[in-house]
């Protein structure tokens, strides 16, 4: 009975998003969602940028009577022509143990005698929001898991669908970008989260007031893990046209299967020939690492870069590696790898230098990381960048950017996800 009400439910989700233009899907899936589980209304909130709120989209249709049009915003909302977004902060209610524990939240809403039910949606560990229904009657166990299956379906329908539109991205978008932060952005990997058997990996990049150049990466093939991190000199549209040069010369010399040593002479080589001004700021520091999954044999390149750091049990420690030049210093620089052996239960974390800035220099980094050993990556990264941000009075002189990897060691076995996420990996709830 429940496998056909699954098969039921999967078939109008993906009825309803084929019909409807990219636009108009989301909205096309919480009607069929509402009906197929008696709700009284449904609703979409999409993880914001910042990653410390949700923000509630709906379409506010614009009528020929003025009047029957509503022009009063609500706290926290802005509209473009028809579309409204709304933003909720976190504030360590329900929404945000939705999305911090990766479990079903159900509340109570005695004045309106409904149920609320908040699911994750979410896409290997990747938050992409929450899907809201209000309910008559409280659901049973057998009705929550049907929820979890849809709410993660209805992920991959806005992968999919905000491919063709910018809706989601601007309801995301609680702030304007300048035009090196869009260049920025751009640099980034769509998902900032990937969770697999072998790892749970996480960055995270809180820009500076005048974008400085950093970008991180990563890349999974089928027995390896490519990931970097880089923070290109200077600020603004220079800093970021020369971090796009870099990432460009990562990316390619990967794409062609290229080994690690060659991946860091391409980058080397493209931002020597390519800089935009050819200043002595144009050159890019950065970590460069591949990881066997099959052994955990971290190789690293270290361009110029602050050291990583490693969580192992209790103990923290900041890696020892062989130091070579920035990339794009000079066309003729070499670079070696250092080895590092990870072992299940380690902790591998990636800063750049704007973590370390005179304007963050009350945060006691290493304290932060061992107290922040029982969460998620995707809420370390996060908790580190408030802990820079807040010291440096919310303006940053350079941006902070993280990658956080936690090392399972479990490449040949399944993973055990639920509706998207690992629920051993999730951050505890608080309060």
């Amino acid at each position: 009975m429940t496998g056909s009400r699954t098969t039921r439910n999967v078939e109008r989700v993906l009825r309803a998003a084929e019909d409807a233009s990219p636009v108009a899907a989301v909205e096309a899936v919480a009607r069929e969602l509402g009906v197929a589980f008696g709700a009284v209304a449904v609703s979409f909130l999409i993880t914001d940028l910042s990653g410390r709120a949700l923000v509630r989209l709906a379409h506010v249709p614009l009528s020929a009577d003025p009047a029957a049009t509503p022009d009063a915003l609500a706290r926290g909302e802005r509209r473009e022509d028809e579309e409204s977004a709304t933003v909720l902060p976190f504030d360590g209610g329900p929404h945000e143990q939705a999305v911090r524990t990766q479990t079903i939240q159900v509340v109570r809403a005695d004045a309106e005698a409904t149920w609320s039910v908040l699911a994750p949606v979410t896409e290997r560990g990747e938050s992409v929001g929450v899907l809201e229904l209000q309910l008559p009657e409280e659901p049973d166990r057998d009705v929550l898991a049907e929820i979890g299956r849809v709410a993660h379906l209805l992920a991959f329908v806005i992968i999919a669908n905000r491919r063709h539109t910018d809706l989601y991205e601007w309801g995301q978008r609680s702030r304007d970008f300048t035009l090196s932060a869009e260049i920025q952005q751009r640099l980034l990997p769509e998902a900032r989260t990937c969770e697999a058997a072998a790892f749970t990996l996480a960055g995270w990049l809180e820009p500076a007031a005048s974008i400085g150049g950093d970008t991180f990466d990563y890349s999974l093939a089928r027995d390896s893990l490519h990931l970097s991190l880089t923070d290109a000199m200077g600020h603004g549209v220079e800093a970021a046209l020369t971090a796009s040069v870099c990432l460009a010369g990562l990316r390619g010399a990967r794409r062609r299967g290229l080994t690690l040593l060659d991946q860091a002479r391409e980058s080397n080589a493209a931002v020597s020939e390519h800089a935009s001004h050819r200043s002595d700021e144009d050159f890019v520091t950065g970590l460069i690492g591949r990881i066997d999954l099959g052994s955990g044999s971290l190789e690293i390149v270290n361009a110029g870069h602050v050291a990583p750091y490693l969580l192992r049990g209790g103990d923290l420690m900041t890696l020892d590696l062989r130091v070579d030049l920035p990339l794009g210093m000079f066309a003729t620089s070499t670079y070696a790898a250092s080895v590092v052996q990870l072992e299940p239960g380690d902790r591998l974390l990636l800063v750049t230098d704007g973590m370390l800035e005179r304007n963050v220099a009350s945060v006691d980094l290493p304290s932060a990381i061992r107290e922040g050993q029982d969460l998620h990556p995707r809420e370390v990264v996060r908790a580190l960048a408030d802990h820079a941000l807040v010291a440096a009075g919310h303006a940053l002189e350079d941006d902070a950017t993280l990658l956080c990897l936690d090392w399972h060691g479990l490449h040949d076995e399944a993973r055990g996800s639920v509706s998207g996420a690992e629920p051993s990996r999730a951050s505890p709830g608080t309060g």
